[in-house]
């Protein structure tokens, strides 16, 4: 029998909080369009994870977030906002060395 490693076991469990995100999400329809309390579920995975990772954890297109976005005047940012300080530090670092004759 194969041990699962470390890194398996934390996919499959993130995978799994996923999945209840989903069933949540479906729990809350009835079946037709998306009602107003599924669009707002929606929206508050938007703020916490983006717009690409809601569409992937609720299986839905890109563009109907997005849409829903636009009918609530919400503004989403093109990327998380770790990734402006990783950027920061990634020009930070290349300017050290390029001062020390590396490119």
């Amino acid at each position: 029998m194969a041990t699962m490693s470390t890194r398996e076991m934390i996919i499959q469990s993130q995978q799994a909080i996923y999945d209840e995100m989903r069933a949540t999400f479906e729990a809350m329809g009835t079946g037709g369009r998306y009602c107003q309390e599924q669009k707002d579920y929606a929206l508050n995975l938007i703020d916490i994870y983006g717009v690409r990772a809601a569409s992937r954890i609720l299986r839905l297109p890109r563009r109907t977030l997005q849409r829903w976005c636009r009918e609530q005047s919400k503004h989403v940012r093109r990327c998380p906002a770790w990734v402006y300080s990783w950027a920061a530090k990634r020009r930070q670092r290349r300017e050290f060395w390029a001062g020390r004759g590396y490119r």
